[in-house]
């Protein structure tokens, strides 16, 4: 025990995670590094360039004559898997905050260190990427100073490129780090952080033990659902999974029990022994608050089952997911999930299809309003399809979030009027260190769920961070915004909008759809209504042959008598014709700007 450290990195967006865990890996001789990012494995990771998934991997390193084992677990930089990061610092002692010299210190880089100050995690911060001629060590190193007041010569200076300084790292990690604490002697306590399905074994559970000893073949049960298996196979993570006889208090690693129902293991739960289990289990994580709710509906109704197994698999790989059944008019049966954002949401799909083979129609993003009516009765409704007719509600009041938005100041008059447009209310603002200002609005969550966080990043050129809870419901003129396609009102595409902003986003929308919605053979009228009112129309012209091209010359008529003809039999297309809407269509409508 004495000679582990369980560590992670923790990291803006593009500052270098997971090119320093290459460099750490190739110099400890754990793996060879044949390209770029060996720990994202995922076909996604690797073409988005992105990490997804934390990544857990033992390394084995020897100092002054001493061997030590090292976990390290690469974690990702993106807002939308944050619940990922929270994870992945509970599993460990220490983490690296990894800072890029060219851009300095950013957003997510101050929110995944708070989140590590919280667990009481040494921190040992790395200046990335100084081999760039851009780079700004010095000026990096005093934001660093201000931000975590330590000394400078506690700041390595490193290139995830060029592998400058990787010894440091290791040296640091060793020095630096406290070994894990916990009594081996002890009933058995061990911490779930992640989990996969694997088609072949079950569901393998990813645990740190922080008191206690596992052996392979022991009984042992998950404390908060009670359920008992055997330990068919335990062991450590490399870049594959090596089984070993037991582990003790510190490690990290893997259990196989056979265990084929997704519903049975819960990220957060304890694993202890059933004859000497202990007296309680250990402190989870908190639980994760979607930001944003969307309908997924299997294009064919009788994949729903598949799709249920399918978000229950995905769920155990991405605790950050939830789900609940749903239904709606035009789709059948699916499911209302709940995403941590617009990336989390377009990753969720893409998964579904890579994985599971499940092509899915995904609805328009939007949030939960309470709906009160004339009887006194209050109803909570996610989707516009759920809101009862409109001479029965009362009033319909929404859920409002306190924001908290942290910027360089530069970027504060833009900031400003994107929040106040969002129909916020600026409730105090203060400066943090040097040019950092911390402002604090009243938004409805309705409001910031589609497009918001896009927009603060590019006006903020990615510098804003923005954190959120929820605050209180207010009530709220809204309007249900429908839209009709030749008449018929399509349910996937309807949205709550406030009064005021109702009309424009209507127009918004038609206009859009008139671009994404491919010609027919007849005209498609697009039209947005509130309630029986149409406040917007565009229409896709329909593909003409040219009919009149056989006649020349002669009396006008004979030209005038053959467009008839034509237009008769559009007029016949457009009563048995119908509109498929491409799915293309429902992302795309909301990035309207």
């Amino acid at each position: 025990m004495k000679n582990i450290r369980n560590f992670c990195i923790i990291a803006h967006i593009d500052h270098g995670k997971s090119t320093i865990a290459d460099r750490l890996l190739e110099y400890t001789d754990t793996i060879k590094v044949t390209e770029g990012q060996m720990l994202d494995d995922m076909e996604l990771e690797r073409e988005r360039g992105i990490t997804i998934k934390s990544h857990a991997i033992q390394m084995e390193y020897e100092l002054e004559g001493q061997k030590y084992i090292l976990n390290l677990i690469d974690t990702p930089g993106h807002v939308d898997f944050s619940y990922e990061v929270s994870r992945s610092i509970a599993a460990c002692e220490g983490a690296l905050l990894v800072v890029d010299a060219t851009q300095g210190v950013q957003a997510q880089t101050i929110s995944n260190l708070y989140m590590a100050i919280d667990h009481n995690l040494e921190i040992i911060p790395v200046i990335n990427k100084i081999d760039m001629p851009s780079a700004m060590p010095d000026e990096v190193e005093d934001e660093i100073v201000d931000l975590i007041g330590c000394n400078r010569s506690d700041i390595i200076r490193a290139s995830g490129k060029t592998g400058e300084s990787v010894a440091d790292i290791l040296e640091a990690v060793i020095k630096r780090i406290p070994h894990p604490v916990g009594d081996a002697q002890a009933p058995l306590q061990a911490l779930i952080f992640d989990s996969v399905f694997n088609s072949f074994r079950g569901i393998i559970a990813y645990f740190k033990i922080e008191n206690g000893t596992i052996r392979k073949g022991d009984k042992v049960k998950f404390f908060n659902t009670g359920m008992q298996y055997d330990a068919d196979e335990v062991g450590v993570l490399k870049m594959d999974m090596i089984p070993r006889k037991e582990l003790s208090t510190g490690e990290v690693g893997y259990i196989i029990s056979g265990i084929k129902d997704a519903k049975e293991v819960k990220v957060g739960d304890t694993i202890t022994h059933t004859d000497r289990p202990c007296d309680r289990a250990i402190a989870g994580f908190q639980e994760v608050k979607p930001m944003v709710f969307a309908g997924v509906y299997p294009i064919d109704p009788n994949d729903y089952e598949n799709l249920r197994n399918s978000l229950e698999k995905l769920q155990l790989n991405d605790a950050s997911l939830t789900f609940s059944p749903e239904s709606s008019v035009a789709l059948g049966f699916g499911f209302r999930c709940g995403f941590l954002g617009l990336l989390h949401m377009e990753i969720v799909q893409e998964r579904l299809d890579r994985e599971f083979n499940m092509d899915v129609i995904t609805t328009v993003p939007n949030v939960s309003y309470m709906v009160y009516d004339k009887q006194g009765n209050v109803k909570e409704v996610h989707n516009p399809s759920g809101l009862p007719d409109q001479t029965m509600i009362e009033h319909i009041e929404e859920p409002y979030i306190r924001a908290t938005i942290i910027t360089d100041a530069n970027y504060f008059g833009p900031i400003m009027k994107l929040c106040l447009d969002k129909r916020g209310e600026l409730i105090n603002q203060e400066y943090v260190s040097g040019n950092r200002v911390e402002l604090h609005f009243m938004l409805p969550l309705g409001e910031i769920v589609i497009d918001f966080y896009d927009k603060l990043k590019s006006i903020s050129k990615g510098y804003a961070s923005f954190d959120y809870h929820i605050d209180s419901f207010r009530p709220s003129k809204l309007a249900k915004l429908d839209i009709l396609l030749n008449g018929e009102p399509v349910d996937a595409l309807s949205a709550l909008a406030h009064q005021d902003n109702a009309v424009a986003l209507g127009r918004r929308m038609c206009e859009k759809l008139k671009d994404l919605i491919p010609r027919q053979q007849f005209d498609i009228a697009i039209q947005a209504a509130i309630g029986a009112k149409i406040v917007a129309r565009e229409t896709v012209k329909c593909v003409r042959k040219d009919v009149t091209a056989k006649c020349y010359g002669g009396d006008v008529s004979r030209k005038r008598k053959l467009l008839e003809k034509q237009k008769k039999g559009k007029k016949r297309m457009k009563q048995i014709g119908n509109v498929e809407v491409p799915q293309k269509a429902f992302l795309a409508v909301l990035k309207l700007d």
